[in-house]
């Protein structure tokens, strides 16, 4: 009796030391991504000795692509730099990210983009985060004052494009991620203007931009009086198609305003997106997307990693805010995203790729631009999504 009760508290003993190695054993080795990363980002560096045009991507021949600040993606490249000195405290990457994040620094009185929340307030706001320098502060003050010039209270949206095929107030679904700016605003300044705008934006999109399965259109087109004359697509397949992308700036852009207001209407939004997005029959078992959920040849259709890194990094945090049933299912998922971008078939190696961190995304198949392609953005949310894995959770 005695030997198979020791038997049976071996077998325990056992079985417990083996689910904790499980549980200690990291799917992925988030020290290992970062030091690839700060040696790839080393030499990107070296091949932009001035700071006059930021990295966005590569040619069709090969090259690197560049582009002037003024350009939506010019803060990306900086905040990858203040993601690799807040992972690795290491000086160095602290210069490197406080010379690139100034080099945007006139965006701030940019009031022609609505971008102004990729441009100034990912760098500008990363490094404010971790440096408190005045000088970042002060950016962002002028730079959320530039974004809310475009906002009309008559039509209750911020201006997205300043054309659109004819139309003069386009608004485009991407634009859920500069209310995150806005609400940092009213928290530095108690200036509620800000606030207010970015929860009537909120409302409209929630109103407006989705359709009866949670999924979005990419642009609305908004007349005078505020009515919607039209829904279509710019980058998408179709105007009906969920691009993928699109798709993952709103699950992340209501995350965050959930974060921001903590009004459930904006958490009960978010799990719509995520549970359309991840349960979709067309996501593939990698579940990196193909850069539209309804292109017309999938599975012969281009993947978008960008997208995956942005869904992945959204869902993280997502996962800490709704019930365990739901909790394990968008971690696992954001997980598998994040695995899936650190294999061989997404993740560059040292010397390739022109130094990006990931490969295959899709920018705007139907303009024939950026096709499967690196992507300074998807660079940028897959470092955020390592360090949500890893725990770190990081707030701008």
């Amino acid at each position: 009796m005695k030997t198979q009760k020791y038997r049976f508290l071996l077998l325990v003993i056992v079985g417990m030391a083996f689910s904790a190695q499980l549980i200690a054993q990291p799917k992925i080795n988030v020290k290992e991504q970062f030091a690839l990363a700060e040696k790839q980002y080393a030499l990107m560096l070296k091949t932009h000795p001035d700071t006059d045009k930021t990295p966005q991507s590569v040619n069709p021949d090969g090259t690197l692509r560049d582009m002037p600040t003024e350009w939506w993606c010019s803060g990306f490249f900086g905040g990858s730099l203040w993601k690799l000195y807040e992972y690795t405290r290491k000086p160095e990457w602290k210069d490197a990210a406080h010379l690139w994040t100034m080099a945007v620094q006139k965006e701030q009185y940019n009031t022609g983009t609505h971008d102004l929340g990729f441009m100034v307030y990912i760098p500008f706001g990363t490094g404010f985060r971790l440096t408190k320098n005045p000088v970042y502060k002060k950016a962002m003050l002028n730079g959320a004052e530039s974004l809310s010039t475009r906002f009309d209270p008559k039509r209750g949206v911020i201006k997205s494009w300043n054309d659109f095929r004819g139309h003069k107030y386009p608004v485009i679904i991407d634009n859920l991620m500069n209310l995150d700016f806005l609400f940092w605003a009213t928290r530095e300044t108690g200036n509620k203007k800000y606030h207010d705008i970015a929860v009537t934006h909120a409302n409209s999109t929630i109103k407006n931009h989705f359709r009866p399965d949670n999924s979005s259109y990419h642009v609305l087109l908004y007349g005078p009086d505020g009515t919607v004359e039209g829904r279509k697509t710019a980058q998408g397949a179709a105007d009906e198609s969920a691009w993928a992308r699109g798709q993952a700036w709103s699950l992340y852009g209501y995350t965050s305003i959930y974060r921001d207001t903590r009004d459930k209407k904006y958490l009960d939004q978010a799990i719509k997106i995520a549970d359309f997005y991840i349960n979709h029959p067309n996501l593939p078992a990698d579940k990196v997307p193909y850069w539209d959920f309804n292109a017309p040849k999938i599975p012969n259709e281009e993947r978008d990693a960008s997208a995956a890194a942005i869904t992945s990094s959204g869902l993280f945090e997502l996962a800490g805010y709704v019930d365990a049933s739901r909790k394990k299912q968008y971690t696992n998922a954001a997980i598998k995203m994040l695995e899936s971008l650190s294999s061989p078939q997404y993740r560059a190696k040292l010397g390739e790729n022109n130094n990006f961190l990931l490969k295959h995304s899709t920018g705007h198949k139907p303009g024939n631009s950026e096709i499967d392609v690196p992507l300074i953005y998807a660079d940028y949310y897959y470092l955020e999504a390592l360090m949500r894995y890893d725990g770190l959770r990081p707030r701008q």
